[in-house]
């Protein structure tokens, strides 16, 4: 995708038609290989919920990825593609009872939970499973808020750690999540700190911890202006890691966004265009139904470009559905585009297909993996 890309872009839309997601198979082991590079300590559970394609999972897979899933769904579609039951998470803290009886059946013994009710449930459907309780944490400046729906407060997680081994579930840490694109690294150093004082407590009231999982969130360039990343704060990471945990202690993360969203690329094209309150009105053949979705439900911003150069002018961009809400942006700064003109988005390869609908009978967009 990098060497002569207009070229390349033509040629696929020739080949395959808009709309068209590319995946990239090359750049998502870049974004593998570059986590193991920047955080060497932690092991990669790749959460699926950001792109289940299959060809994602296997070439993770034979990274020697591990797996966080959150329904039986999810855990079905991960062991079709030939992962070994030892490398999942069912990281979801509330859980259908089916799903925990299909985790006793098919040998998947990792779960999370924040709240006893939880534990009960889990010792009851899933006997002698490990357990880490997910801690309550601060997302102040990410994207997307996880803390108001998940998590227990610190004073809690010993409790029911304890709580877990008198069940006969074997208790083994602590999980957490800063929140999605997280560009704010304060939020991981008061996560180790309150992680670490509450590996402390464990240990001292007889219940030695074993498993830290410090979640996903971790940010990548939706932009090309854009600074944050993993690179921004791998080191300071890396040093509060080893500060804080033991070398005994196995560190985990479920990166989703942070390994497969660079590798996406969504090609549309012009399929109708208006002019509306003197602004250019251009009607693309995907929307919010479709490949956009990440607008709707990761609140994500998107950078669109266009094949066509010339002076550029503040243009809105709207999907192919008969819905007004089916509206990509209300300010873009476009050249003058025709019908069948390409406007492609790059580093979109999360949170697009993986929540994609079809709507008005309209398809989202075509996956293919180069």
């Amino acid at each position: 995708m990098k060497q002569d890309l207009p070229k390349r872009l033509r040629s696929l839309v020739k080949l395959h038609g808009t709309p068209l997601l590319v995946l990239d198979k090359a750049r998502l082991i870049e974004e593998y290989e570059r986590f193991q590079r920047l955080l060497p300590r932690v092991r990669l559970f790749y959460a699926i919920k950001a792109n289940p394609h299959p060809d994602v999972i296997k070439t993770f897979r034979d990274l020697g990825a591990s797996y966080d899933v959150a329904s039986e769904g999810e855990m079905r579609h991960v062991l079709a593609q030939g992962v070994s039951p030892d490398r999942i998470i069912f990281a979801n803290t509330i859980k259908r009872p089916e799903a925990l009886e299909f985790c006793r059946k098919k040998k998947i013994n990792f779960v999370t939970f924040d709240n006893e009710p939880e534990l009960y449930k889990i010792a009851k459907h899933a006997p002698g499973c490990r357990v880490l309780a997910r801690l309550k944490v601060s997302n102040l400046g990410s994207i997307v808020e996880l803390s108001l729906k998940f998590g227990a407060d610190q004073d809690q997680i010993v409790p029911m750690l304890a709580k877990a081994k008198q069940l006969g579930l074997k208790p083994e840490g602590v999980s957490f999540h800063v929140g999605s694109q997280c560009t704010n690294f304060e939020n991981y150093e008061r996560a180790f700190e309150v992680t670490s004082s509450i590996f402390r407590e464990a240990k001292a009231r007889g219940l030695p911890l074993k498993v830290l999982d410090i979640g996903g969130g971790f940010p990548i360039r939706h932009f090309e202006h854009d600074t944050c990343t993993l690179e921004t704060f791998g080191r300071q990471m890396r040093t509060e890691l080893d500060r804080l945990f033991d070398k005994d202690v196995d560190i985990i993360a479920e990166p989703g966004r942070a390994l497969v969203g660079p590798s996406g690329t969504l090609i549309t094209r012009v399929v109708g265009r208006a002019i509306r309150n003197n602004k250019n009105y251009y009607y693309l053949d995907d929307g919010v139904y479709g490949d956009f979705s990440g607008i709707v439900f990761d609140h994500c911003k998107y950078e669109f470009k266009s094949l066509k150069r010339g002076q550029k002018f503040a243009s809105i961009l709207a999907g192919p559905t008969c819905d007004s809400f089916d509206t990509i942006s209300l300010s873009e700064e476009m050249p003058e585009l025709d019908v069948g003109d390409v406007v492609y988005v790059p580093r979109i390869g999360a949170y697009s297909c993986a929540s994609a609908l079809t709507f008005n009978g309209i398809p989202p967009a075509k996956v293919i993996v180069v």
